[in-house]
């Protein structure tokens, strides 16, 4: 699922309909974008996404589909197709509640932002593996 930094159109919706129905992870996702400036992708939301922040990157999220609520630095916000969100790194973010699937979110990070580049707030909710089905050895 990763891109080859030669393609400049895509179909967002066909590559969402790509994306699998269960996923063990927090969210799997497919990379359109993947160079060191910046990289763009879409992702799945497959349960409750928490608190956490990346060290590296400001984040840019369009949510494409589904519905639910969205954390940012302390207040909570409706997630639905059309809102457009965007923060620096190190704020703290997450996705507490779905409430309608798939959620599916683009994202452009500024510069790449590495996949394992995730911090939970209370680590005993998650690590790179468990939130990305990239990092997941399995």
């Amino acid at each position: 699922m990763e891109s080859d930094n030669t393609e400049s159109v895509f179909d967002v919706f066909a590559e969402l309909a790509q994306l699998p129905e269960t996923a063990e992870t927090m969210l799997v996702d497919k990379y359109f974008v993947d160079k060191p400036s910046a990289s763009a992708r879409i992702f799945r939301i497959y349960r409750e996404l928490p608190l956490h922040y990346h060290t590296e990157c400001d984040e840019h999220l369009y949510v494409v589909s589904g519905r639910g609520t969205f954390h940012l630095d302390g207040q909570e916000y409706e997630a639905r197709p059309g809102m457009f969100l965007s923060f620096a790194k190190t704020k703290v973010h997450g996705f507490p509640r779905i409430t309608e699937h798939p959620l599916v979110v683009l994202s452009v990070d500024v510069p790449r932002r590495r996949p394992d580049d995730i911090v939970f707030v209370d680590p005993e909710q998650g690590d790179a593996a468990s939130f990305m089905a990239r990092n997941n050895p399995r």
